[in-house]
């Protein structure tokens, strides 16, 4: 057997509808894990999401809920279970972007919001999942942050300051649920093909389509979801028998950036 065969686990993917989310559930299922979409607005995508699942051969359902709503996720947590059996893998990757604004122009509101999907969001879902993942020998929680925050670009604080919060999360639950049997660790992108990328891209460089950066970008191509769910089914597969409380840029080779 494979040691990266997720057969028989069960994994909640927030932000699953579509890009980085979605290829994560995606690659989750390739390995034989059945798999919780997650979503907020897009419920057809969502379901686009589900049904590539279903023809791998894999369990897959839609939950909708927002991270930053506690009875929401109670919820979906809760229906998890019931229609799936108690999760073993949560991947907190549900985020929203900023508006690329200096601090001197920022509202206190856009950074109230990024702190609560990118950080708050997490802590939520993971406290919420912890006692399905204490039930079993081997858990993983997987936070998606990014590169910004070693970039440290300008115009970015809200999102570079909230990812930062998620991976000190993420460093803290490993110490603590280390004893549990509950391994957690960091995946931070680059930039990647996906809605959220795509307007990034568009923001800076005024271009429509994200692939005419392909060239300046390491091995001659933006970052594809593909490539992030390839990092995250290694950590929580027992290819990785040894790694907590660690983080993996993928940004192709070490801090690219198109600026």
């Amino acid at each position: 057997m494979s040691d990266r065969n997720l057969a028989g686990r069960i994994a909640l993917v927030t932000g699953a509808s579509r890009g980085i989310g979605r290829g994560i559930a995606i690659g989750l299922a390739e390995a034989g894990a059945d798999v919780a979409v997650n979503y907020t607005r897009d419920e057809a995508a969502a379901a686009e999401t589900v049904a590539a699942i279903q023809a791998l051969g894999r369990k897959a359902k839609a939950y909708r809920a927002s991270v930053t709503d506690e009875a929401g996720c109670a919820a979906m947590v809760a229906a998890v279970a019931a229609d799936f059996g108690a999760m073993s893998i949560l991947v907190n990757n549900a985020g929203v972007a900023s508006r690329g604004l200096s601090v001197a122009d920022t509202s206190p509101e856009e950074v109230d919001k990024l702190f609560a999907v990118h950080a708050a969001g997490p802590h939520r879902l993971s406290r919420l999942a912890l006692p399905q993942l204490r039930s079993h020998a081997r858990s993983d929680i997987i936070i998606i942050s990014s590169i910004a925050t070693y970039v440290n670009a300008p115009n970015g604080a809200p999102y570079t300051m909230a990812k930062a919060a998620g991976e000190a999360l993420a460093l803290t639950l490993a110490k603590e649920e280390l004893k549990n049997g509950v391994r957690v660790n960091i995946v931070a992108p680059a930039l990647t093909v996906s809605d959220m990328g795509e307007k990034l891209s568009r923001a800076i460089t005024g271009e429509d389509d994200i692939h005419h950066l392909d060239a300046k970008m390491p091995f001659g191509r933006v970052a594809l979801p593909a490539d992030v769910a390839a990092a995250v089914v290694w950590f929580v597969s027992d290819a990785n028998s040894y790694c907590s409380g660690q983080k993996l840029n993928i940004d192709g080779a070490g801090q690219a950036t198109f600026r």
